[in-house]
């Protein structure tokens, strides 16, 4: 019963949401898709949070994507024990890289009062939901290796069930608890995902590839302003 909730009912709830409210919303209050970027209140912390995180999470994404779409080839390239390893420190590393990135980012909410200003109570959510989701990744990755073999083998199968609309939970039934919390915890955040800030992601700013570089023209004096911080 209870993986049929957690891996049935729940993605399929999770993903309607995703894409039934996201699109609403981005029909309905188009302005409200945005991500309200802090950098002008408080720019040397925003670095250390916001690069380390995006690199981070990219990078690991793009591995599961591989994972999702390749699982032959990524297979193919773990037949080789170094490659193996390989692959899996760089996932590691990213996944450390990504935790560091976002404890500076809760760190500076906190300490700077105009960013705490404007952290709504849905943002402290989605940060704490990605902070429960970044460590146990890398939980995962330490007490259940080599994750690229068996997420493309196992989790592959089973996600891919699911989009047929024949979800099959052999492939998730045996596997181990930090797993299971992994991908229970993936599917809230895609659940809680469009009715946050976060949603600025899935809307490809396409004018950016082509537009004029934006000119920005100060009317106060730059040196005196610096001197004064």
């Amino acid at each position: 019963m209870y993986d049929i909730l957690f891996f049935v009912a729940l993605p399929y709830v999770a993903l309607v949401l995703f894409f039934l409210v996201g699109i609403t919303r981005y029909r309905r209050r188009p302005f409200s898709v945005t991500s309200l970027s802090s950098q002008f209140l408080e720019n040397r912390k925003h670095f250390w949070s916001t690069v380390p995180f995006h690199y981070g999470v990219i990078g690991v994404l793009l591995l599961h994507l591989a994972g999702l779409m390749i699982p032959d080839t990524m297979l193919a390239w773990n037949a080789a024990p170094v490659r193996l390893v390989v692959l899996e420190v760089t996932g590691l590393a990213l996944g450390l890289m990504a935790l560091f990135g976002l404890v500076n980012s809760m760190i500076r909410r906190v300490q700077s009062p105009r960013i705490r200003i404007i952290t709504n109570k849905s943002d402290w959510v989605l940060l704490a939901l990605l902070l429960i989701q970044i460590v146990l990744g890398i939980l995962v990755a330490i007490y259940n290796g080599w994750g690229s073999s068996w997420f493309a083998a196992s989790a592959t199968p089973w996600l891919w069930s699911l989009f047929t609309l024949n979800p099959d939970l052999s492939y998730v039934a045996g596997m181990p608890l930090l797993v299971k919390l992994h991908i229970i915890n993936a599917f809230l955040m895609i659940g809680f995902f469009p009715f946050t800030r976060l949603i600025h992601v899935i809307v490809i700013p396409n004018p950016y590839l082509w537009r004029k570089t934006q000119v920005v023209r100060w009317n106060r004096d730059r040196k005196r302003l610096r001197i004064r911080d």
